[in-house]
């Protein structure tokens, strides 16, 4: 049985993940966190700090402000840690990174598969294009979203400039008069209204023709799966920092 940390519990991802893991055989919630106080089937507690339940793995679908937290704790207690929490600071990154010399952490952007198989093809397309066509990143989501541009943006314009020879410059939106929209520069662009999942649309724009790469969440179910799906993963690593591309290869 892998015991489950569920950091965030209560969140709207928390509650999907409640009812996934449910789901699983051979998985269970041994402890919930959430900054405001809830009742479930298992222990829950306002701040990590305060868990004791025993437990195999963390995840953490928080708010990027609980991520330290769940970092010391997980360091703490030599516990893998799966944060699928977005919005994260480059402070905050760069304690994923110290924490990962101390225990095995799982990170992405995003935890849908197809998303990550979205920047592997990405990469593969990019050097073919971008000489002579323009890129363009348009994000959709639901007005309850607090940041922008969405982390999964971020992920697929870095994975554009993991493959380009000159990285390009980062727009966040567009607005003037006089713009003159160099192929140097990536446009990042965010929508933002009703209950909208995640919409990313990648667009590759050149001389006479338009190809565009589209990923649609049609439910939070497939980020919850994802997450499960890294938390068996990383609940065999000891150390090191992992991410759902590396997960994907060694499928």
């Amino acid at each position: 049985m892998l015991n489950v940390i569920l950091s965030g519990a209560n969140g709207r991802m928390g509650k999907v993940l409640q009812a996934l893991i449910a789901q699983q055989a051979e998985m269970q919630v041994v402890a919930g966190i959430d900054r405001e106080a809830f009742e479930a089937d298992f222990p829950t507690y306002q701040a990590i700090s305060d868990c004791r339940e025993a437990a195999d793995v963390v995840i953490d679908f928080s708010h990027y402000s609980a991520v330290p937290a769940v970092l010391t704790y997980c360091i703490k207690h030599q516990l893998p840690v799966v944060i699928a929490t977005t919005g994260l600071t480059d402070e905050v990154k760069t304690q994923l990174l110290s924490a990962s010399k101390e225990t095995a952490v799982f990170f992405s952007a995003n935890m849908s598969i197809g998303i990550n198989l979205l920047a592997k093809a990405i990469r593969e397309i990019t050097p073919l294009l971008e000489d002579e066509f323009n890129i363009e990143i348009v994000e959709k989501h639901h007005n309850q979203k607090k940041d922008a541009p969405s982390g999964t943006a971020l992920l697929l314009a870095d994975a554009v400039n993991d493959a380009v020879k000159t990285p390009k410059t980062y727009i966040y939106g567009r607005h003037g008069n006089d713009l003159e929209n160099p192929l140097a520069e990536l446009g990042i662009h965010a929508v933002r209204g009703g209950t909208i999942p995640g919409e990313h649309t990648v667009i590759y724009a050149g001389p006479d023709e338009v190809l565009e790469l589209n990923h649609l969440a049609l439910s939070r179910n497939i980020f919850a799966s994802g997450a499960v799906k890294a938390a068996k993963y990383i609940s065999q690593k000891t150390i090191g920092l992992f991410d759902m591309e590396k997960l994907i290869d060694e499928k």
